[in-house]
């Protein structure tokens, strides 16, 4: 926050007087920083159906331009707050910017916080589920979002309508066969899945949750894998499971009857196993393939972002080939059925099936590149550059002796400390803006400030994910930033941090 006011000496890990800078007016803090656009993860497919500015000094203050003001003048942070508007790469005001989650197989990274007190992230909070929750292999929650049960209806449908030609005598029996065939295929995803995940957890990469939706699965992994050939094993291992398993259904068929209700549904596993593996093997985020060839051209090149670049691109030409060429394939029966020569329903699902294929690999590859350069610019983010420098008051300081005080220091924020100098509590600038000028010689700064909390003090070592996540655990308008020893280094701003975060996505890669 920005305060005005007279003498007095802060009490942070910087004792430099901050410069005054000018700079547009700063978002107020209503709580929390802001959070970017959720990345879209895919997973396994279901089967068919038929330039920021400069990095600031190591000080308070020195990354948040705001002139210091005359005593007794509200500082310019207090007047008309404003946040920038949101667009495709502008987060949302009122949250802790963060990377998203991604599984190996195509998603985004995201980073995790551990521990709490100075010096370490806090405990991450619970994330929200994503359906219903229905395990924990692992350590890791497993969920079937509502759009499964979807899916699962329209595979019955369909494979039952299979069933009645194979086996006519099954009746209306044939519809419980192919709701067994659903829930089978989709534990064999669940399969795919677990192995990104059990990958992850070899790697020490932490893993947010499973969950199991309309085209699959995704498995949210919460960090990047540090080497090419640790994210090559990550992706690989999912179609890799997928393709043992359709051998396992292939051995288990053997000893089988064929036409059969069991050889019948081995038959469909071994094959839609096939295909699922066969998909994720093409190589273009955000498939599993995608990331292997990530994977290589970031062994090649020594630079994660090639790798990125790369594979997104082959991603969209590969959304636009499924698009154009699947109904092509379709209609003239270069997939196993009849060539077809007028426009039919089949013909009609076929399109709607590429087309949403498509617009999954055409978005999933365009966010691959969006977070690609969230994590490019993540390191910006610094507490020791964003800190304020504070001056520490007692807790019966009038706020207007405070604001004096912190004035002439050249302080922008004011911690509450107790008799011994330990602080108990951190002024909020939203309470400043609250007090008119003239009460403020009779208002105590005990009366304005939010009593400290583990969460809300962080390390001035912190930076780019570990910040972020730290943040995001404990959301509050401003935080106390401290060295490693404890001793007080300065007030950091949510609003500040949501500042930096805009202005760094905003920078061309």
């Amino acid at each position: 926050m920005d305060v005005s006011g007279g003498s007095g000496q802060p009490r942070s890990g910087n004792d430099e007087p901050a410069r005054p800078q000018s700079g547009p007016t700063a978002p107020a803090a209503d709580g929390t920083p802001p959070d970017p656009a959720a990345a879209s993860t895919s997973g396994t497919p279901g089967p068919d159906p038929q330039d920021p500015p400069k990095p600031a000094p190591d000080g308070p203050g020195a990354e948040t331009p705001a002139p210091d003001t005359p005593a007794g003048t509200p500082a310019p942070e207090t007047r008309a707050p404003q946040t920038p508007a949101p667009g495709p790469d502008t987060p949302e005001p009122g949250h802790t910017p963060h990377p998203p989650a991604h599984h190996a197989a195509g998603g985004e990274p995201h980073g995790t916080g551990r521990g709490g007190g100075p010096g370490r992230p806090p405990q991450r909070k619970p994330e929200p589920g994503g359906g219903l929750l229905m395990g924990r292999p692992f350590g890791v929650p497993v969920y079937v979002a509502p759009s499964w049960f979807l899916v699962a209806a329209l595979i019955t449908w369909v494979f039952g309508g299979q069933l009645d030609r194979v086996l006519p005598e099954l009746g209306a029996a044939r519809y419980l066969v192919s709701l067994f065939f659903a829930v089978a295929f989709y534990a064999s995803v669940l399969v795919h899945e677990l192995a990104h995940t059990v990958a992850a957890l070899r790697f020490k990469l932490p893993v947010r949750r499973i969950q199991l939706q309309f085209f699959g699965g995704v498995s949210e992994i919460e960090k990047e894998a540090e080497t090419p050939g640790r994210e090559f094993v990550l992706a690989f291992v999912g179609p890799l499971l997928s393709l043992v398993l359709s051998g396992v259904f292939y051995l288990a068929l053997l000893p089988v009857e064929p036409g059969t209700v069991p050889g019948v549904l081995l038959a469909g596993l071994m094959i839609s196993n096939l295909l699922v593996a066969a998909f994720n093997l093409l190589p273009g985020l955000p498939l599993d393939g995608g990331r292997m060839l990530r994977a290589v051209v970031w062994k090649i090149t020594g630079k994660p972002m090639h790798g990125t670049v790369a594979a997104a691109w082959v991603g969209r030409a590969l959304a636009v080939s499924v698009l154009i060429g699947l109904p092509l394939l379709t209609q003239s029966g270069a997939l196993g059925s009849d060539a077809v020569d007028n426009v039919g329903m089949d013909t009609v699902m076929d399109a709607l099936l590429a087309a949403i294929l498509a617009a999954i690999i055409w978005t999933g590859a365009g966010n691959s590149l969006r977070m690609a350069r969230l994590r490019e610019h993540l390191p910006e983010l610094r507490a020791r550059a964003l800190t304020r420098r504070a001056v520490p008051v007692p807790a019966d300081t009038p706020l207007s002796e405070a604001l004096r005080r912190a004035n002439a220091s050249g302080a922008r924020a004011l911690v509450v400390v107790d008799s011994e100098g330990g602080p108990v509590s951190l002024v909020r600038e939203a309470g400043i803006v609250g007090v008119p000028e003239h009460r403020r010689p009779w208002v105590p700064v005990s009366t304005l400030a939010q009593d400290l909390t583990d969460g809300m003090r962080v390390s001035a070592e912190l930076s780019g994910e570990e910040l972020l996540d730290a943040l995001r655990a404990n959301p509050a308008s401003e935080y106390l930033v401290v060295e490693d020893t404890g001793a007080i280094y300065g007030v950091l701003s949510a609003a500040d941090v949501e500042r930096a975060f805009v202005k760094a996505m905003a920078r061309p890669s």
